[in-house]
């Protein structure tokens, strides 16, 4: 018999941010877009940071599709992402919020108005 192979991580995620469950900034979503400061990496930043950084080199990411080249719960990125942007070796910028539907007869009522200018 054969060995199963399994995916499971041989360290629990939560070892990756010291055990914090909460990262320092509750800004971050997971469609937060983050980039690189471009600060160089240093033998001061952890395996887990140092890997995001060298992700986000080439251009920028989400905070889940960084999630999922890490294979780590989004939850866990989230408190390393906000380690490294209260470092300033990254910045997050929060997702922009879908455009509010306006309503139909307040514009009608602006068009309306707009006409009986021009007549």
């Amino acid at each position: 018999m054969t060995p199963r192979q399994s995916n499971r991580r041989l360290v629990p995620a939560y070892l990756a941010t010291g055990g914090r469950a909460r990262p320092s900034r509750n800004t971050l979503d997971r469609l937060s877009l983050l980039h690189s400061s471009g600060m160089p990496i240093t033998s001061e930043v952890r395996p887990e940071e140092r890997r995001i950084l060298e992700l986000l080199q080439p251009g920028a990411l989400s905070l889940a599709e960084v999630a999922a080249h890490l294979s780590l719960p989004v939850s866990v990125v989230k408190v390393l992402v906000a380690d490294l942007v209260d470092a300033g070796r990254l910045f997050a910028r929060v997702p922009i919020p879908e455009a509010e539907q306006f309503d139909r007869q307040i514009l009608e009522r602006v068009l309306d108005g707009l006409r009986s200018l021009k007549s």
